[in-house]
């Protein structure tokens, strides 16, 4: 068991960064670009379910928290699982307008279409890791931004099926503002479906309950313990390491931070002003509407809280005793 460990600590993220996407984009260079086989994109779906069930299968041998795995625990897997559907699908209908977008803007010439395809999936990975970044710092610093992306910071583990958890406004914010760009230059189709299916991994990466060991890349990626940082309920300090993938632009930006003030344990997820962060996927989706940054808990979430039967009764015995 502990030679397996490591070799999931080592070749977790190799496996899902580079195999799984390595195998993203030959299904799309050899079987549609090559082949003209616009059916073969379907093969995408099985390796995004692969991309899942490995990081399901490896929180199990090498996690950070143990706690986290507990899933009945944490009663959010319907609303994740919701999560990634409507993720998924807001994705592909992006990749569905690009044609439109094309047409609307006209541009000639200006993508690099002679490049190989694997340049200008790194290219454009390049541009939306950059575009990304500022999008997240933009969101953490603004209330109205804040209030789409609590639904993301809420909450209380990180694992695989929450990396991807945004409030569909958010998302589509995202998109306009990481994709857009690229599209409107000339980004292809295909090199668009291998980019969000390399975002898709990165995310899923990057919220792992996977003690992955990055060798040379440690400090250089934000995965694992940097991204745990971002996402701590210590009031701003979370406000560090926004990368998508590359820690680079937080370098420069002056907003990365590796050394955490104390230990970072399984109940430092969250945000320090909704304790009671909704489990539903409905409430998630209506929280904007209710939570005021710095106001405190809406008195809504206060009421949703489930009560243990032990709290039930101890207040039972206080009204009483009044």
């Amino acid at each position: 068991m502990k030679y397996l460990r490591e070799v999931v600590r080592y070749g977790y993220a190799p496996f899902m960064m580079f195999g799984l996407t390595a195998a993203a984009y030959w299904v799309v260079s050899e079987l549609v670009v090559a082949r003209g086989n616009s059916w073969a994109y379907l093969w995408l779906l099985p390796l995004l379910a692969i991309a899942y069930a490995t990081s399901f299968a490896a929180e199990k041998i090498a996690p950070f928290f143990d706690e986290w795995n507990e899933h009945s625990e944490h009663g959010d897997m319907a609303a994740n699982t919701a999560h990634i559907a409507a993720y998924e699908l807001s994705a592909m209908n992006g990749v569905f307008l690009i044609p439109v977008i094309c047409w609307l803007f006209p541009f000639q010439g200006i993508w690099p279409t002679e490049w190989p395809m694997w340049t200008q999936v790194l290219m454009a990975f390049l541009v939306a890791d950059f575009a990304f970044m500022m999008m997240h710092y933009l969101s953490h610093r603004y209330a109205p931004l804040w209030r789409l992306h609590a639904v993301h910071h809420g909450v209380g583990r990180l694992y695989g099926y929450n990396g991807v958890i945004r409030h569909p406004i958010h998302q589509v914010i995202d998109m306009v503002v990481g994709n857009m760009p690229l599209v409107i230059i000339g980004m292809p189709v295909p090199v668009a479906v291998v980019l969000g299916f390399l975002i898709s991994v990165t995310l899923i990466v990057q919220h792992s309950n996977v003690d992955a060991r990055l060798g040379p890349l440690q400090g250089h990626l934000s995965i694992g313990r940097l991204h745990h940082m971002h996402h701590v309920n210590w009031g701003t300090e979370g406000d560090c390491n926004f990368g998508l993938l590359l820690t680079i632009w937080d370098k420069m930006l002056g907003t990365f931070n590796d050394k955490p003030k104390r230990e970072i344990t399984s109940k430092d997820m969250g945000i320090d002003e909704l304790p009671n962060f909704p489990k539903g996927y409905v409430e998630q989706l209506l929280l904007p509407f209710y939570y005021e940054p710095g106001k405190g808990e809406p008195e809504r979430y206060k009421k949703l809280a489930a009560k243990t039967p032990a709290q039930e009764a101890r207040e039972q015995i206080v009204h009483a005793a009044e």
